[in-house]
């Protein structure tokens, strides 16, 4: 149980330093938006784009977690099932 914890740790402080980095990404995004030279329906171009990519990442990231987390399920069936037949031929010798 202890590694589970001290596993937990270290991902929040991944999750933090992403989340930091992500913070300051689009606090600079925003100020290179609002700063710029442009008229303001280019930056409403911008602005909308970098929305639209950050939803196609969440999902990107989504998809890819629940896929690999489908695959750790299967893997776990299989290794039980094979578990089984290798207890049942083991036993009936």
């Amino acid at each position: 149980m202890k590694m589970f914890n001290q596993y937990d740790n270290s991902t929040s402080i991944y999750t933090l330093l992403n989340l930091a980095g992500c913070t300051i990404a689009y606090l600079m995004l925003a100020g290179s938006i609002y700063y710029a030279p442009v008229d303001f329906s280019t930056k409403g171009y911008w602005a909308m784009g970098i929305l639209l990519l950050t939803i196609s990442l969440i999902n990107v990231v989504k998809y890819r977690f629940d896929e690999r987390s489908t695959n750790d399920r299967i893997r776990k069936i299989e290794d039980a099932k094979n578990e089984k037949l290798l207890s049942e031929f083991v036993g009936d010798k």
